[in-house]
């Protein structure tokens, strides 16, 4: 019999970016009654993630705005070089803002409003109960967001160099990772591009 695991599992929001493909702030665009970062905050909320970690960097002033407007509580980390630094270095801010009892975070996309809350869920009980400590999202045999990181995995996380990338990461992780397949395409979506957001309006 599998016994469910009770730990506190973050989210880091990575919503850093300067949005320069999307020619305005992608964070702060209307999406569904509310703006991109909202409804993904809004998700995460509803599946229950806490604490929600909220790195920002571009267009800082609009975006600390539209958090003000949310019902939970989000804390914010600060990415000062967002222009010049990649997701890891965001990634890193984020998990210097882990409260201590916090056991396992979600790396989310900032650019991914479609996310659905039943694909979270599904995440985190295969955490709670699988024993797996780095869990990715697959479907149709690619690998999508939000990924799953367990404390276990943070220095290896932390300790990566200047020049590497999360996909470095992975590399040298790939025989510890559980992929847990969905049946769901959200999973790879995102919004880089004007056209990319029309087409995830219309989704």
């Amino acid at each position: 019999m599998m016994i469910e695991k009770i730990s506190r599992v973050a989210a880091i929001v990575l919503a850093a970016g300067a949005s320069r493909r999307m020619g305005r702030s992608k964070m702060t665009l209307p999406f569904r009654g509310k703006t991109v970062l909202g409804t993904i905050l809004t998700t995460l909320n509803q599946a229950e993630v806490d604490p929600l970690i909220v790195v920002i960097g571009g267009a800082k002033e609009k975006v600390e705005a539209a958090l003000a407007e949310l019902p939970m509580n989000v804390i914010r980390a600060y990415n000062p070089e967002f222009e010049h630094t990649e997701m890891l270095d965001s990634l890193k801010i984020g998990i210097e803002a882990l409260p201590a009892d916090v056991e396992a975070f979600l790396i989310v996309l900032g650019d991914q409003p479609q996310m659905q809350p039943g694909t979270v869920k599904a995440i985190l009980a295969e955490y709670r109960t699988g024993g797996h400590e780095l869990i990715i999202p697959s479907y149709e045999m690619r690998r999508g967001h939000p990924w799953l990181v367990g404390k276990a995995f943070w220095p290896a996380l932390t300790s990566l160099s200047d020049d590497q990338t999360m996909r470095d990461f992975l590399r040298l992780q790939q025989d510890r990772i559980h992929y847990l397949v969905v049946d769901t395409p959200s999973i790879l979506q995102d919004m880089d591009t004007p056209e990319d957001y029309q087409s995830a309006l219309k989704d």
